[in-house]
């Protein structure tokens, strides 16, 4: 009896420590560190290689775009004095305007170079203060409680059938 107990502690630990040991793995694998511009340049510590979310303003004038593939994009993006050059191959978001604000996700690469593989914009906080001003934001209809809500029309009005 001693020895089924021992046996069912033993393999309930080993479970549990398994568990344990891929959550960990989990979240050290996926886990970035997010930084502003200005904090990334003021590290003491080298990230390279490390997963990185970095946000900033893209600088005016500085969106390069490849002739022979449109999809590779350099630009910078600042924050205060520090700024970044960020290199990312992909679709660029319709939001992705010269000193718009953005955030990459990706690695910085020893050369000082940040190597992006996800590029996302924030709505600018100009919505913001039209919607406060009665000002409608884009996609929203106006005056909407004029248009009735989809639905069935009153029953007395409905053709009967009799089967």
């Amino acid at each position: 009896m001693k020895q089924k107990k021992v046996r069912f502690l033993v393999g309930s630990l080993l479970i549990v420590g398994a568990i344990g040991y891929l959550i960990t793995m989990g979240i050290s694998n996926t886990s970035q560190y997010f930084f502003t511009v200005d904090e990334l340049m003021s590290q003491k510590v080298s990230f390279a290689g490390t997963g990185l979310k970095v946000k900033g303003k893209v600088v005016n004038g500085s969106i390069q775009r490849d002739p022979n593939d449109y999809l590779d994009v350099k630009f910078f993006i600042e924050e205060n004095s520090a700024s970044l050059k960020v290199a990312y191959q992909g679709v660029t978001p319709d939001m992705f305007i010269d000193g718009g604000e953005v955030v990459v996700e990706g690695t910085l690469g020893k050369d000082g170079i940040f190597h992006a593989n996800t590029l996302l914009t924030s709505c600018p906080s100009k919505y913001e203060a039209e919607k406060e001003a009665g000002k409608m934001h884009p996609g929203t209809l106006p005056q909407a409680d004029k248009y009735q809500k989809p639905g069935l029309n009153k029953a007395e009005v409905l053709p009967k059938t009799t089967i």
